[in-house]
């Protein structure tokens, strides 16, 4: 018995390195302790991503998800994945979505408020933590689905062009605007692309 739990506990601690030396050292330097990030190494282990989205999270900047490795290494690699985020970051300040003014509540009620662009609105959300995805639905009756990566301090909403189109001209960007217009075009730049909003929790 005793050498069983040898074992799983080795076995747990072999996981636990090799998925910390997967992850960023910006990653690493967000400021999470040990227990976030253990609970996040283990969320990835099991393929469940139960992290708590309530409260409030302030935009930080720009976010590039791609579906595939194969598909980054298409658009040039991490470089160029951080160049295009470095573009994307200019063009939405253009539009008033700028780092620590832009921010989303998601409380426990499944309602939401948030400030994008100057513009305060707010409704209702669903969450799928299992399957990653989040629907935001407007008093306007306006929705808006995204893809969500969350861990107990960060929380990115990542849209495909269309649905990031549709999120500007939501908050009072038109889409015939030029800046708009760039946004969407570097949001469509390769297809599997997601760009959407890095938020840090308050």
């Amino acid at each position: 018995m005793r050498k069983v739990r040898l074992l799983f506990i080795l076995c747990a601690l072999i996981a636990t390195t090799m998925n910390l030396q997967a992850q960023s050292w910006r990653d690493l330097l967000k400021g999470n302790n040990i227990t976030e990030t253990i609970t996040d190494v283990v969320n990835t282990v099991t393929g469940t991503n139960k992290a708590d989205i309530t409260g409030t999270w302030v935009y930080q900047g720009s976010s590039i998800e791609f579906k595939t490795d194969n598909l980054l290494e298409k658009a040039g690699g991490s470089v160029a994945a951080s160049t295009l985020e470095s573009k994307i970051d200019k063009q939405l300040s253009k539009v008033g979505i700028k780092q620590g003014i832009t921010s989303f509540t998601f409380n426990a009620d499944s309602t939401f408020n948030s400030t994008v662009n100057g513009k305060k609105l707010d409704g209702t959300y669903v969450y799928d933590a299992s399957a990653g995805t989040i629907e935001l639905t407007y008093s306007a009756l306006v929705t808006i689905s995204a893809q969500i990566n969350a861990s107990s301090s960060t929380l990115a909403l990542l849209f495909n062009a269309d649905k990031l189109l549709q999120l500007l001209t939501t908050y009072g960007s038109k889409s015939t605007n030029t800046t708009v217009q760039t946004i969407v075009a570097l949001a469509g730049s390769y297809e599997g692309m997601s760009v959407g909003l890095e938020m840090k929790k308050k």
